[in-house]
Protein backbone atom coordinates (compact mmCIF):
# COMPACT_ATOMS: atom_id res chain seq x y z
CA UNK A 1 0.00 0.00 0.00
CA UNK A 2 1.36 3.22 -0.80
CA UNK A 3 1.69 6.00 1.72
CA UNK A 4 0.14 9.00 -0.09
CA UNK A 5 2.60 12.15 0.48
CA UNK A 6 0.64 15.51 1.46
CA UNK A 7 0.52 18.45 -0.25
CA UNK A 8 3.28 20.78 -0.64
CA UNK A 9 1.15 23.33 -2.60
CA UNK A 10 0.82 27.08 -1.24
CA UNK A 11 -1.92 27.87 1.56
CA UNK A 12 -3.06 30.28 -0.80
CA UNK A 13 -2.95 28.76 -4.16
CA UNK A 14 -5.34 26.30 -2.42
CA UNK A 15 -7.47 28.93 -0.94
CA UNK A 16 -7.62 30.00 -4.53
CA UNK A 17 -8.51 27.10 -6.02
CA UNK A 18 -10.67 25.54 -2.98
CA UNK A 19 -13.08 28.83 -4.00
CA UNK A 20 -13.05 28.37 -6.99
CA UNK A 21 -14.16 24.67 -6.44
CA UNK A 22 -17.04 25.84 -4.33
CA UNK A 23 -18.45 28.26 -6.63
CA UNK A 24 -18.46 25.81 -9.48
CA UNK A 25 -20.15 23.11 -7.17
CA UNK A 26 -22.56 26.04 -6.79
CA UNK A 27 -22.88 26.78 -10.34
CA UNK A 28 -23.66 23.05 -11.40
CA UNK A 29 -26.12 22.34 -8.38
CA UNK A 30 -27.91 25.41 -10.16
CA UNK A 31 -27.51 24.07 -13.65
CA UNK A 32 -28.85 20.74 -12.28
CA UNK A 33 -31.97 22.40 -10.42
CA UNK A 34 -33.58 23.79 -13.41
CA UNK A 35 -34.22 20.46 -15.07
CA UNK A 36 -33.93 17.76 -12.22
CA UNK A 37 -34.70 16.23 -9.21
CA UNK A 38 -32.03 15.42 -6.63
CA UNK A 39 -32.47 11.49 -5.68
CA UNK A 40 -33.23 10.99 -2.08
CA UNK A 41 -32.03 7.48 -1.95
CA UNK A 42 -27.96 8.42 -3.42
CA UNK A 43 -25.91 11.09 -3.21
CA UNK A 44 -24.82 13.53 -5.59
CA UNK A 45 -27.62 11.98 -8.14
CA UNK A 46 -30.42 13.71 -10.03
CA UNK A 47 -33.03 12.67 -12.12
CA UNK A 48 -34.02 14.43 -15.01
CA UNK A 49 -37.65 15.38 -15.76
CA UNK A 50 -39.71 15.38 -17.58
CA UNK A 51 -41.08 18.20 -18.57
CA UNK A 52 -45.23 19.67 -18.61
CA UNK A 53 -46.08 21.01 -22.00
CA UNK A 54 -49.45 19.52 -22.48
CA UNK A 55 -51.41 16.34 -23.36
CA UNK A 56 -51.16 16.38 -27.38
CA UNK A 57 -49.37 14.01 -29.00
CA UNK A 58 -47.41 17.22 -30.71
CA UNK A 59 -47.08 17.96 -27.06
CA UNK A 60 -46.16 14.94 -25.60
CA UNK A 61 -43.41 15.01 -28.70
CA UNK A 62 -42.08 17.58 -27.37
CA UNK A 63 -41.70 16.85 -23.66
CA UNK A 64 -40.35 13.54 -24.76
CA UNK A 65 -37.56 15.38 -26.72
CA UNK A 66 -36.44 17.87 -24.57
CA UNK A 67 -36.24 14.69 -21.80
CA UNK A 68 -33.89 13.24 -24.38
CA UNK A 69 -31.62 15.92 -24.62
CA UNK A 70 -31.70 16.86 -21.56
CA UNK A 71 -30.49 13.41 -20.11
CA UNK A 72 -27.12 13.60 -21.63
CA UNK A 73 -26.75 17.22 -20.17
CA UNK A 74 -27.67 15.51 -16.55
CA UNK A 75 -25.14 12.64 -17.24
CA UNK A 76 -21.93 15.25 -17.67
CA UNK A 77 -23.22 17.79 -15.06
CA UNK A 78 -22.85 14.88 -12.54
CA UNK A 79 -19.61 13.93 -13.69
CA UNK A 80 -18.63 17.01 -13.40
CA UNK A 81 -20.36 17.42 -10.30
CA UNK A 82 -18.53 14.05 -8.78
CA UNK A 83 -14.91 15.25 -9.74
CA UNK A 84 -15.91 18.88 -7.96
CA UNK A 85 -16.93 16.63 -5.22
CA UNK A 86 -13.64 14.55 -5.46
CA UNK A 87 -11.14 17.76 -5.84
CA UNK A 88 -12.60 19.46 -2.47
CA UNK A 89 -12.29 16.18 -0.68
CA UNK A 90 -8.67 15.82 -1.40
CA UNK A 91 -8.35 19.84 -0.27
CA UNK A 92 -9.74 18.79 3.28
CA UNK A 93 -7.67 15.37 3.39
CA UNK A 94 -4.61 17.25 2.49
CA UNK A 95 -3.26 15.77 -0.48
CA UNK A 96 -4.83 18.43 -3.30
CA UNK A 97 -2.23 17.91 -5.97
CA UNK A 98 -0.64 14.77 -5.27
CA UNK A 99 -1.07 12.08 -7.99
CA UNK A 100 -3.14 9.56 -7.11
CA UNK A 101 -1.06 7.38 -9.46
CA UNK A 102 2.59 7.81 -9.13
CA UNK A 103 2.96 9.71 -6.21
CA UNK A 104 4.19 13.25 -7.07
CA UNK A 105 3.03 16.06 -7.23
CA UNK A 106 0.91 17.48 -9.75
CA UNK A 107 1.77 20.53 -11.19
CA UNK A 108 0.32 24.03 -10.13
CA UNK A 109 -0.35 24.86 -14.27
CA UNK A 110 -2.05 21.95 -14.86
CA UNK A 111 -4.46 22.68 -11.29
CA UNK A 112 -5.07 25.88 -12.81
CA UNK A 113 -6.30 24.83 -15.73
CA UNK A 114 -7.76 21.85 -14.40
CA UNK A 115 -8.66 21.72 -10.50
CA UNK A 116 -10.32 18.64 -10.79
CA UNK A 117 -7.52 16.87 -11.46
CA UNK A 118 -6.08 13.92 -9.76
CA UNK A 119 -3.37 12.79 -11.85
CA UNK A 120 -0.47 14.18 -13.24
CA UNK A 121 0.15 14.93 -17.03
CA UNK A 122 3.18 11.91 -17.27
CA UNK A 123 0.57 9.43 -15.69
CA UNK A 124 -2.47 10.99 -17.63
CA UNK A 125 -0.62 10.35 -20.92
CA UNK A 126 0.12 7.01 -19.60
CA UNK A 127 -3.30 5.88 -18.92
CA UNK A 128 -4.70 7.49 -22.49
CA UNK A 129 -2.02 6.32 -24.44
CA UNK A 130 -0.70 9.37 -25.43
CA UNK A 131 2.86 8.78 -25.35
Amino acid sequence: MTKTKKTQLSNTFIAKIQKNLEEEKKHLEAELDKFTKKNSHIDDDYEATYPEYGDKSDENAQEITQYLTNKPLEMQLEKTLRDVDKALKRIKDGVYGICKYCDQPIEEKRLEARPTSSACVSCKKTLTQEI
